[in-house]
């Protein structure tokens, strides 16, 4: 099973993708987590430093793929998921998604696809350019990373656009939103009425989760000293196990711009006013 998990720069994606590769190996499936963004920290909770990027290794080998080896790209992170960071060209030089591809190209050669159950893609998802989306060419499901804000519902959209212009070639469906870091979910409820899709999880606002960030650490790992974080896991297994069961997914119709920019406004500038009771109500309830 291969998946792709994309959402807002910032939103919690990586962390989020760490956690549920934990989680899959927690039920028993041999997990490799790739990270697809030039800032190659995709691992970072999984391993606790930032490993040598592929197309650092490539450069190193003056790009003769026949002398890589896949203990040079792939390393061990915790709860024994393997991880491999594609990187990214030097800033304001070539393309982020031509890495991607060659970083599938590697892998492929290496035979590495063949040995996994499950293979998570950790994808940029702020503007998803045709480098950017190749990883849905291969991806089962994609996952879009999302909080109850603006802006991450609208990279959301795009993203949702993405699956299903690819759709239309590869055997491709969207598994669900997962929420993060949100407190409330009313912006995302009103954006899937518009815009219908399954929603996997919403996270709330647990500090320890942007902790473990700082700490280079999954919530699974920081759960073994302290239990008190076993319900924070219990969040990413519920995750796993839904993809595991397979779920048929949808083909998501996005909105188009302006009328999700309309959407979205609309519910900050006139949001709903609870109803105010009448006083013949108001005096039934004094009595109940």
């Amino acid at each position: 099973m291969k998946l792709a998990v994309y959402g807002k720069g910032g939103i919690g994606k990586s962390t989020t993708s760490c956690n549920i590769s934990v989680a899959l190996a927690k039920r028993g499936k041999k997990v490799l987590q790739i990270g697809c963004d030039p800032k190659h920290d995709s691992t970072f909770t999984l391993t606790g430093f930032l490993i040598p990027t592929i197309i650092d290794t490539l450069q190193s080998k003056d790009y003769h793929y026949e002398d890589v080896w896949a203990e040079d790209v792939i390393y061990k992170g915790y709860g024994g998921v393997d991880c491999v960071e594609a990187g990214g060209p030097p800033a304001g030089a070539g393309c982020g998604g031509y890495v991607v591809g060659e970083t599938v190209k590697l892998l492929k050669e290496l035979n590495a696809f063949d040995e996994y159950d499950v293979i998570l893609f950790d994808v940029l998802g702020d503007v998803v350019c045709g480098g950017f989306a190749a990883p849905l060419n291969y991806a089962d499901y994609c996952m879009i990373v999302t909080d109850n804000g603006f802006d991450a519902l609208f990279a959301a959209n795009r993203i949702a656009a993405s699956v299903r212009e690819k759709a239309r070639t590869h055997p491709l469906r969207l598994a669900g939103l997962i929420g993060n870091r949100t407190a409330k979910r009313d912006l995302i409820d009103k954006y899937i009425e518009s815009v219908p899709m399954p929603v996997l999880e919403v996270l709330p606002l647990i500090e320890d989760i942007r902790v473990s960030r700082v700490k280079g650490k999954t919530l699974f790992e920081m759960a073994e000293s302290d239990p008190s974080l076993n319900y924070v896991c219990d969040y990413y297994l519920n995750v796993a196990d839904q993809i595991l069961a397979r779920p048929e997914g949808v083909v998501p119709n996005d909105s188009p711009d302006r009328e999700l920019f309309a959407l979205l406004s609309d519910f900050y500038l006139n949001p709903t006013k609870p109803p105010v009771p009448s006083p013949e109500e108001e005096l039934d309830l004094m009595m109940v």
